[in-house]
């Protein structure tokens, strides 16, 4: 299972930060950084969601306000 995260869309509401501990405020910035993530295109971060973690991957996707994370199952379809 792999995240994706485009810091781009995020507008700083940090509900993701809540719900799994990947994902962190920088306040500087008023954006949430996925810890770990490569940057595959300016502003888009992915990375593997380690085992056991992939509920609380969920979880900070689907509260985010403004659709800027999505999770993508072993073949590459969108969970959420």
């Amino acid at each position: 299972m792999k995240i994706e995260y485009d810091r781009n869309t995020c507008t700083g509401m940090f509900q993701c930060t809540a719900e799994w501990e990947k994902f962190v405020e920088n306040r500087e910035e008023g954006k949430a950084d996925l810890l770990e993530g490569e940057e595959v295109e300016e502003g888009i971060f992915v990375r593997e969601v380690p085992e056991g973690e992939e509920f609380d991957a969920e979880m900070a996707a689907r509260v985010c306000p403004v659709d800027a994370i999505k999770v993508y199952d072993d073949d590459g379809e969108q969970i959420v």
